[in-house]
């Protein structure tokens, strides 16, 4: 059942003649009455009848009509929520990783409370790869997610990732280890007998890893893993090993975290949305503020 039937209907029920919608919609009298004998095969009864030199609408021809003013409401109702520009409405769904949604989303969610109070945003914490599998089964809209400049996250023509921000990270040790000074090679080498700690469900930071390792002539013997970083403090502080972690976190007090350069060790977050629905306005808002 096409709209635009439903709507020259409703005008015949408000202008009372064939030629009077025609004019009124800037076409024909017989393609209103084409459209109208259409309408009433698809509803498989009379829209019209004879009413002199003109028609009239049935008592079933009355009734849809009354309906049709309801469903071109919704339909203009739902054009004005979708289209771009829009003021943003509805729920997004969010699944992102822990860092991203504390120290990012949460402040925004807090801000678009208060001037999109019609927005409301749904969030789950997962790691990159799970948060990637949800947008492709269509169970969240918008993916937080993060590679590594030493390990790239592989390109899908079917989402579009957006650049967020980055984080430089480094080695963090036992606070009384002395791992000597030189590049990101030669201090990973002189921990090439310790055991590394890498994520529980991400195998990014343990790409990382290896490809330093494989750089700088070893391979490394990963053992315990963790997805908190905390957790993995609280390890290095047991002497359970070594591991990646930002330089920008805070420290346990037997912690401390040793810069690497040549090369730099370097964490990109990204806002990654299925291709076709970047301009739905609640998913345009929340990638355009997370970006700034």
């Amino acid at each position: 059942m096409e709209t635009r039937r439903l709507r020259l209907l409703v005008e015949l029920s408000r202008l009372g003649s064939m030629r009077a919608v025609a004019e009124a919609q800037n076409t024909t009298t017989s393609t209103v009455s084409q459209q109208i004998a259409v309408l009433a095969r698809e509803m498989g009864t009379a829209l019209t009848e004879p009413h002199g030199r003109r028609v009239r609408l049935t008592p079933a021809g009355r009734r849809l009509a009354e309906h049709a003013v309801t469903i071109l409401a919704a339909v203009e109702a739902a054009y004005l929520d979708l289209t771009p520009g829009a003021e943003p409405n509805g729920t997004l769904r969010v699944s992102g990783f822990g860092t991203a949604i504390r120290s990012y989303l949460l402040p925004l969610v807090g801000d678009l409370a208060v001037s999109h109070p019609r927005l409301h945003v749904l969030i789950r914490e997962h790691e990159p790869a799970e948060a990637l599998s949800l947008l492709a089964a269509d169970e969240t809209d918008l993916a937080l997610t993060y590679d590594y400049n030493l390990a790239p996250a592989a390109e899908d023509p079917a989402v579009r990732a957006t650049p967020l921000w980055t984080a430089r990270w480094g080695l963090g040790v036992p606070a009384r280890t002395d791992a000597g000074e030189g590049t990101a090679l030669d201090i990973v080498h002189r921990f090439r007998e310790h055991a590394w700690i890498v994520n529980s469900r991400n195998t990014a930071d343990e790409a990382v890893i290896r490809t330093l390792g494989s750089m700088a002539g070893f391979v490394p013997r990963v053992t315990h893993q963790a997805d908190s970083l905390n957790l993995v403090q609280g390890m290095i502080t047991a002497g359970l090993g070594v591991g990646l972690l930002p330089l920008d976190t805070a420290v346990l007090p037997d912690v401390r975290i040793v810069p690497l350069t040549a090369p730099d060790i370097e964490l990109r977050a990204y806002a990654v949305a299925r291709r076709g629905r970047l301009n739905w306005p609640p998913l345009a808002l929340v990638t355009d503020r997370l970006t700034r």
